[in-house]
């Protein structure tokens, strides 16, 4: 690839897998090219397919919500993709093919932005990136080895967190928040 716009492009045009026939549009990314933190979801859900642009719906609009309360803006300071470009039907797991055939447009957007820290958010996108079987609640706010001397970091997925909404301590949103502060003194100290 010549450069992130052809990238991108290529990605749009994509048709290796059965989600490309079902999808209203490719859901590349959102935020900054060059910011420091680069942050992973799933796949896009219904107002991400209608829209084209990662985590619009309520669950972006809660991880939104908590970057802004840490002083991170998710214009600025973030750069958003997905695991998985298309929809799934029914908001249903992306399968291991799927992510497969998607996988060289994220390693892609990993090696373009070459973000200090990755935030793997949810279960997906952690099994994408790391090589755990553990659930999310052993792993999360532990930072991993990233490429490119990255450090990933796997946080609750905001969909989980609005179904689990409670703020008090140990509860998965209260962590989160400290999951967040921890990667916000994680950026000052590189």
């Amino acid at each position: 690839m010549k450069n992130f716009d052809d990238l991108k492009k290529k990605c749009t045009g994509c048709q290796k897998c059965e989600l490309s026939k079902t999808r209203t549009n490719v859901v590349f990314e959102d935020g900054n090219r060059h910011a420091k933190i680069m942050l992973i979801g799933e796949a896009p859900g219904a107002n991400e397919d209608e829209t084209g642009v990662p985590f619009v719906g309520r669950a972006g609009k809660l991880l939104t919500k908590i970057f802004t309360e840490h002083g991170i803006y998710r214009e600025k300071d973030v750069y958003i993709c997905n695991t998985v470009k298309c929809r799934p039907p029914e908001n249903r797991v992306p399968t291991d093919f799927e992510k497969q055939q998607c996988r060289e447009y994220l390693d892609s957007q990993i090696e373009y932005v070459k973000p200090k820290i990755i935030i793997l958010c949810g279960m997906t996108a952690v099994k994408s990136m790391l090589s755990t079987k553990l659930p999310i609640s052993k792993i999360r706010g532990q930072f991993f080895d990233g490429p490119n001397s990255s450090k990933m970091i796997p946080i609750f997925h905001p969909s989980y967190l609005l179904r689990n909404h409670s703020l008090k301590e140990g509860s998965p949103r209260f962590l989160t928040n400290q999951d967040i502060e921890k990667i916000k003194n994680e950026l000052i100290s590189l």
